[in-house]
């Protein structure tokens, strides 16, 4: 499935060319916003403006039913990273520990089947 790229208005700030160059490449609207305006402040001012301008001239409009699809879309946005969550540094480190504890629980299980005598005899079984 090839991917357009569309100006995004529905979560754009002035035409949507930052929301839709982060769609089209999978990254988080503000990164490419914090990206384009230190390019402007780095010395690319007019670069960056006749390119936005000229994007906003040439893309066409996110169609609505892709602007629907999409996981920047208001209405349907869903908070997934942990940052956007609302959670307290101490909460996530808490549910990171947490995980941890039950990766390490199952990696000592696997590790106690792959050194007992039932997976060497499962082993050989399975050669014969």
């Amino acid at each position: 499935m090839s991917k357009t790229l569309y100006r995004d208005p529905i979560n754009g700030k002035i035409g949507g060319v930052c929301a839709g160059v982060a769609d089209y490449f999978g990254m988080e609207i503000w990164l490419v916003r914090i990206l384009t305006v230190t390019a402007f402040l780095v010395g690319l001012g007019f670069f960056v403006i006749v390119a936005y301008v000229a994007a906003m001239l040439i893309l066409e409009k996110m169609p609505p039913e892709e602007a629907k699809r999409t996981f920047h879309y208001k209405e349907h946005q869903v908070k997934q990273k942990p940052w956007q969550q609302g959670k307290s540094a101490s909460q996530l480190l808490a549910d990171i520990e947490s995980e941890m504890g039950e990766m390490e629980h199952d990696v000592a299980k696997m590790e106690a089947y792959v050194t007992s005598k039932e997976y060497e005899l499962n082993r050989q079984f399975k050669k014969l």
